[in-house]
């Protein structure tokens, strides 16, 4: 592989972007945050691309942050607050990045997702695993306990189970990541890029316009009560629902053609 901490290679409207770190297990380091929120900010404005992959290059998708560096932060005069603060900030503002880009992103994770890792993983809007990989908030384990990632895991899994896995630092499987909601399903190893990239390709085969649209209302309403998030959505199907390219959607089912898109 190339020597660029994040790679991207676009295949036709899918972009797949690759941590590539593998020698330390593609670590949050500061140059891979500065990298991801790089390449987030190529795709808020990439009209070609509609949807993303996200993996892991190596043995592993991700295992958190670059606790060397974060140590290397303590030498500082503060003893690493500012430094700390800062890092936190930093990861906080890509790991939003994600729901707000126009674009659904899938994280392919395999053999370990933990700590920010896992929190990529909770950040992202699907995901689809390696049979094996195994997910942990486990940073209790060495005294730091994973608040920035129980923020994703929390908005994911039923909060006893996240609890659970906070306290503990236990590392969940594949099975019961799936059955809580953590990932969508997990296919065979050889069988993540192949299966990654057919969800991402299924999708990127929609209206764009009615996929971005969709998923800004769908995290909208998740934070809004229940009439309130009925309104909302009442109000982006209208919109919707005078495009150009909806009227032709619907006009093509009931003709049974095939629609003809502008977007």
């Amino acid at each position: 592989m190339s020597d660029d901490i994040l790679l991207r290679e676009d295949r036709g409207a899918v972009a797949v972007l690759t941590l590539n770190r593998a020698a330390a297990l593609n670590p949050l380091s500061d140059a891979m945050l500065a990298a991801l929120k790089s390449a987030f900010t190529a795709l808020q404005g990439d009209r070609a691309i509609k949807a993303v992959v996200l993996r892991g290059a190596g043995k592993a998708f991700c295992a958190g942050h670059d606790l060397k560096e974060m140590q290397a932060g303590r030498q500082a005069e503060d003893g690493g607050r500012a430094y700390f603060a800062d890092l936190f900030a930093r990861c906080a503002e890509v790991m939003q990045m994600i729901p707000r880009l126009p674009q659904p992103v899938i994280a392919a994770p395999h053999g370990i997702a933990t700590a920010a890792g896992c929190q990529l993983v909770a950040s992202c809007d699907l995901a689809v695993a390696a049979e094996g990989t195994r997910f942990g908030v486990n940073g209790v384990n060495i005294g730091l306990f994973c608040s920035t990632p129980m923020v994703a895991l929390s908005r994911n899994v039923p909060r006893k189970q996240a609890f659970e896995m906070l306290t503990t630092g236990a590392f969940i499987d594949c099975d019961r990541a799936e059955r809580l909601g953590l990932i969508n399903r997990a296919v065979p190893e050889a069988q993540l890029e192949s299966a990654a990239l057919e969800l991402a390709q299924t999708i990127a085969g929609k209206l764009g316009a009615a996929v971005k649209i969709g998923k800004r209302a769908f995290y909208e309403q998740i934070e809004m009560g229940l009439a309130q998030a009925y309104e909302h959505t009442a109000a982006v199907m209208v919109e919707n629902m005078l495009w150009r390219d909806t009227d032709e959607g619907i006009t093509a089912f009931i003709e049974k053609r095939k629609p003809v898109w502008q977007q």
